[in-house]
């Protein structure tokens, strides 16, 4: 290691950042242990941007069971030398047009929160922190008018998989599992006010159990607040000018927490709408993956976002589980597509309907998404009906998202199998709680566990107490705007009542104070 430093130029250790990766799984040279590989980049001072240095060509694999090392120098290829320092002391000048925007409550939030317990308008949840799911939303209920129904009993992120697709020495093998091997609550951001959260805020604090089995406290792990959200609903009578128009203002409640891990954030904010409707909204931001650009680079798994500096195609693909509980009893799930109607009833020939399949096995609802039909997923419950005669049901609309692209005989093909598709329906079964590898996914070799470990079994989903497991993420091609430092982006899904109310739920919803007639 020092001998390949020095080949390089390199002689102040103290100038080297070495960081820890999980390998993913056991090389070949190192067949059993707890592997850690490392890699290295140049820190030139103590408050710069080491990742714009990577020390290309070089890693190391340490058995953190024997102490044992081995090296691997695959050629040398210059360092970068050009700074990419993103922090506030290392810019020459700010914008001087930004005006204060400050949130007011003077009466203070909307909200009140008593333990973990939340309640907000109609809703109602508890909040809790997992060492491995991160954020958990628990019991989540909604009063309609005299009855308080129950929505989910339990939702989470499971696991996630991020593969890298650059085959050079320093990127090909990683295929992160942020939750389930890094444990991603232990990596809980603590928040700060103005920062990360903005108005009327309430903190949560999380205890994290530590390796030697002492408690450690992650201060303001959890935030809580509420937000305007523009329109909630609207319309004018232009037919009655004399009316003045209604329009009511959305209102959102956010329970959110951002985790770092190594050079990542991920931040998780759930939102709860005064319609019923519930959001999942992961920003991605932080430092992308680089490599030091040199003759045999190839642009087209690689391009170049920096001078001499390049950043891997990779992928980040989440998968939530959802355990639904709707009006507290057992659920199916039902596909619906919109199709043109080939029946002819159409005056034009330009009709379309929407065609309804229950998914009743766990191998038929291995689903993938499919934008042209429209594709979406109802949860309902075949014993509760509403007004109109009809199962109550909460529709899950998926984004336009990928799924996992290594092929299947691959270490990421072998241990994210849960990526393949976007929805993945199974019984119940309170040990089955990880999409990935298991439990146990640091070094799982793959094959037979996880999420399709689950759906083998083939059984009935139909009217049963069920997990619904959704997929979904960004295939990230990096740009020059994402360096040195990311602009979020964002990934998500929702979920909307249908058929879950007899109207729309929001009518009661008074005119803001700043809209009059």
């Amino acid at each position: 290691w020092l001998a390949a430093l020095q080949a390089r130029g390199i002689t102040d250790l103290d100038k080297v950042h070495v960081e820890p990766w999980l390998a993913g799984i056991n090389p070949p040279h190192m067949p059993t242990g707890r592997v850690i590989r490392a890699i290295a980049f140049l820190h030139e001072h103590p408050d710069d941007n080491y990742y714009a240095r990577p020390i290309e060509g070089l890693t190391a694999y340490m058995d953190a069971d024997s102490g044992e090392i081995i090296v691997e120098d695959h050629g040398i290829v210059p360092t970068p030398t050009e700074a990419a320092d993103y922090a506030a002391q290392f810019q020459n000048e700010f914008r001087d047009d930004i005006k204060p925007l400050d949130i007011a409550q003077p009466e203070g939030p909307s909200f009140e929160i008593d333990g973990n317990l939340i309640r907000w308008q109609k809703w109602s949840m508890r909040v809790s922190l997992n060492a491995v799911e991160g954020l958990v939303i628990h019991d989540v209920r909604y009063q309609d008018g005299d009855r308080n129904r129950k929505v989910f009993h339990r939702m989470a992120l499971s696991d996630m998989v991020v593969p890298y697709g650059d085959a050079s020495p320093l990127h090909f093998w990683k295929h992160a599992f942020d939750a389930g091997e890094t444990s991603l609550g232990h990596q809980a951001n603590s928040l700060a006010l103005g920062c990360d959260c903005l108005g009327e805020i309430v903190y949560l604090d999380a205890v994290m159990l530590q390796n030697n089995g002492e408690p450690r406290i992650i201060e303001n792990a959890i935030c809580t607040h509420e937000e305007d959200f523009g329109i909630l609903w609207k319309h004018t009578n232009v037919f009655q000018p004399e009316l003045p128009p209604e329009v009511r203002r959305s209102r959102r409640f956010v329970v959110s927490c951002v985790h770092t891990v190594g050079n990542y954030e991920y931040g998780f904010f759930w939102y709860f709408y005064q319609d019923g409707t519930i959001q999942l909204e992961v920003k991605l931001t932080g430092i992308i993956g680089a490599s030091a650009l040199h003759s045999g680079t190839d642009f087209e798994t690689s391009p170049q976002v920096g001078p001499n500096v390049t950043s891997p195609i990779h992928q980040h693909l989440f998968c939530v589980r959802l355990d639904p509980a709707l009006d507290g009893g057992t659920n199916s799930v039902i596909e619906t597509n919109v199709e043109v109607d080939s029946e002819g009833a159409h005056p034009y020939g330009a009709g379309f309907r929407a065609v309804a399949t229950p998914l009743t096995t766990e191998q038929q609802a291995r689903r993938v998404i499919d934008p042209a039909t429209s594709r979406t997923w109802k949860i309902i419950n075949p014993n509760s009906h509403n007004a109109m005669g009809n199962p109550v049901g909460y529709k899950l609309v998926p984004p336009s998202t990928p799924t996992l692209l290594p092929p299947d005989e691959s270490p990421a093909g072998r241990r994210g199998g849960f990526a393949r598709h976007n929805l993945w329906v199974t019984h119940y079964d309170e040990n089955e709680h990880y999409a990935g590898a298991g439990p146990f996914t640091n070094l799982h070799p793959g094959n037979r566990v996880g999420l399709p470990s689950y759906a083998a079994a083939d059984r009935s989903v139909d009217d049963t107490d069920i997990v619904v497991w959704h997929t979904f993420g960004v295939t990230h091609v990096p740009r020059p705007e994402d360096w040195p430092v990311m602009p979020v982006e964002y990934v998500g899904f929702t979920m909307m009542p249908t058929g879950f109310f007899d109207q729309n739920p929001a009518l009661d919803v008074p005119p803001s104070g700043h809209c009059s007639s």
